[in-house]
């Protein structure tokens, strides 16, 4: 196992993931810098070994910040984010996509008015977005699944959960989903 393929998954201090999507992971070279410095502790370890000529360690697979970092309230309007927010899933046909063959939609076209703002794009196919072009919903029998909003940190976190990784190594999995119903033993 190279050390390449070792990232750590970085918990806040209150042992709950910074971010779920993306995830918060740090390449082992952060992770060893981090722990060095004691801005972290660590919770679970890899069996890998890395060593230097003075001391040798095993790599962490999950750290936690010494000290919490505050999430922020508003999350930044990007495209990514409207995405998450609507589940990447265009509002429009009710249809999941891959972000490449997605884009985002004024709801009340610019030309008309609209503005840029969480209130008034939504996520949309290629498809649906090129049959409503610069017509508001009424006229063109478009209407979005649900009224646009603006979405706080905690309601993106929450939505990203639902979208787990490729990756995932086993010892992050008592960190990502801790209020998930216990299999009985």
């Amino acid at each position: 196992m190279s050390p390449e393929t070792c990232p750590a998954l970085v918990l806040n201090a209150d042992f709950r993931p910074l971010s779920y999507f993306p995830l918060s992971v740090w390449p082992w070279q952060e992770t060893i810098k981090a722990v060095f410095l004691g801005r972290v502790q660590v919770v679970q370890e890899y069996d890998r070994i890395v060593r230097s000529p003075r001391w040798e360690m095993r790599l962490p697979s999950v750290i936690c910040l010494k000290k919490y970092a505050p999430m922020e309230r508003s999350p930044a309007f990007t495209r990514f984010n409207v995405f998450l927010r609507d589940h990447f899933t265009c509002q429009y046909c009710a249809t999941g996509h891959p972000t490449n063959d997605l884009t985002f939609d004024h709801v009340i076209p610019r030309s008309r008015g609209g503005r840029t703002t969480w209130q008034n794009v939504v996520t949309a196919c290629s498809a649906c977005n090129l049959m409503k072009g610069a017509r508001l919903p009424h006229e063109a029998g478009m209407y979005p699944s649900y009224k646009p909003y603006r979405p706080n940190s905690f309601e993106l976190q929450e939505i990203g959960r639902g979208f787990p990784p490729n990756y995932l190594h086993e010892s992050w999995r008592d960190y990502l989903y801790w209020d998930t119903e216990l299999d009985p033993i």
